[in-house]
């Protein structure tokens, strides 16, 4: 079974169908890990809706930023509407929209393979996440967290949703508790970029790492990072760009920006696929 991870595809359907031809993805034999943002911004969210929940298992997805903030709006939580940019009518007036959204719900928003999968000697876990990990958390509390959010989703989503929404607080705290632990944790996984040297977050800050000011560091970077002996796939940052390093893979190259939308082989980092964009979107 080959694994391959997939950048934000934000609804480019026909990019993500090109891209998998140029990777031959055969659903008989492989895996595709999806970093989230499967939808918004892009001409077609619902294809891609359709299509990956149409692989079953052949897919593992982790949520984003656009796909939680789909499910709010679609739950009518807390009062939240559409934005301006938002591509996300033709999902919520589907048809088949409850089954999807039902679907989309239960992803997790991190998933985790021992080993790299496959029980090599000396290989590093591999960490799918959306936007990336507070220094303070190892691999395992990254899980345990995570799984706190997925309980609340299952169980009380239309309370997650309503108060998931603001920046605070910033640092990580074993004793938070309540929408601030659940809040912190979602903005962590599916938000953050850059952090300080004692783990504050700042989500505010949006660009390339060596544009940031000084003092601030890519969450990857930062000093006394626990969850440094795992590999961790990521998506959301479309100013860094595809990075390939023993201990990251980030995967966001700015599809619907007219960038490109890119794929790599776990398990041969060194095979990697790309297809050139529409410009769905201008940034500004």
């Amino acid at each position: 079974m080959a694994r391959i991870a997939v950048g934000d595809i934000q609804g480019c359907h026909d990019e993500l169908r090109s891209l998998l031809r140029e990777a031959r993805f055969s659903a008989d034999r492989d895996q595709l890990w999806f970093v989230g943002d499967l939808v918004n911004r892009g001409p077609d969210s619902l294809g891609v809706l359709r299509f990956v929940r149409a692989l079953g298992d052949n897919a593992r997805v982790v949520l984003g930023n656009h796909d939680l903030h789909l499910l709010a709006v679609a739950r009518g939580a807390g009062g939240r509407r559409l934005r301006k940019d938002d591509t996300l009518d033709e999902v919520l007036a589907a048809p088949d929209r409850d089954a999807l959204l039902d679907w989309l719900q239960t992803r997790p928003l991190a998933v985790r393979d021992p080993a790299g999968g496959d029980g090599r000697a000396g290989a590093h876990d591999d960490l799918m996440v959306h936007a990336g990990l507070p220094p303070q958390w190892s691999v395992a509390d990254t899980m345990r967290i995570a799984a706190e959010v997925e309980r609340t989703l299952r169980d009380d989503a239309a309370a997650l949703f309503a108060a998931m929404y603001g920046d605070q607080p910033d640092r990580w705290d074993p004793a938070l508790t309540g929408h601030d632990r659940l809040r912190f944790a979602i903005n962590a996984l599916t938000r953050m970029r850059f952090v300080d040297r004692d783990g504050v977050v700042d989500l505010k800050l949006k660009g390339a790492p060596d544009a940031a000011p000084r003092g601030w560091y890519p969450w990857f970077d930062a000093p006394r990072r626990r969850s440094a002996d795992a590999r961790i796939v990521m998506g959301h940052w479309s100013t860094l760009g595809l990075v390939v390093r023993e201990d990251l893979l980030a995967l966001d190259t700015g599809c619907v920006w007219g960038g490109a939308l890119t794929a790599v082989s776990l398990d041969e980092p060194g095979r990697r696929w790309q297809v050139a964009c529409d410009g769905h979107r201008a940034p500004g």
